[in-house]
């Protein structure tokens, strides 16, 4: 199963599948990962949080809208909003072309990242976590 996904090394997963990766300033991109947006197929819509907007790890900041289905987005980590993918809400289909790069979602300013990393996975385990649901 994992074989037909998109699975960067070098950015940290959750469950839910999200993804962040970490920049040289500390802050971090955060989006959804290639298994997220396949499984959601065509994406319409995406509702953003704004910039300033404090999110808390693991608690729902926003949604993705498909021709499918409605899904939540669940923050990777805590700390405030610093910048939204603006280019999103006119080109909502960047997440389903370029899930690692032109369809980021936000960037976050982490308040614990070394702690909060603890509660993510790397490649590796995010490609078992995959191959866990299809048994």
């Amino acid at each position: 199963m994992s074989e037909e996904y998109e699975i960067p090394e070098g950015l940290y997963y959750t469950d839910d599948h999200e993804w962040i990766k970490v920049l040289e300033d500390g802050t971090v991109l955060v989006g959804i990962t290639d298994y997220a947006q396949k499984s959601l197929h065509e994406v319409v819509y995406i509702e953003l949080p704004n910039v300033g907007d404090k999110l808390k790890q693991k608690e729902v900041f926003g949604s993705v809208e498909s021709v499918k289905a409605v899904s939540d987005l669940y923050s990777p980590v805590s700390g405030p909003v610093e910048e939204i993918n603006e280019e999103l809400v006119d080109s909502p289909e960047f997440i389903n072309s370029d899930p690692y790069g032109k369809g980021w979602i936000v960037k976050v300013a982490p308040k614990n990242l070394d702690e909060e990393i603890e509660n993510l996975l790397n490649a590796e385990q995010y490609r078992e976590h995959l191959e866990s649901l299809k048994e």
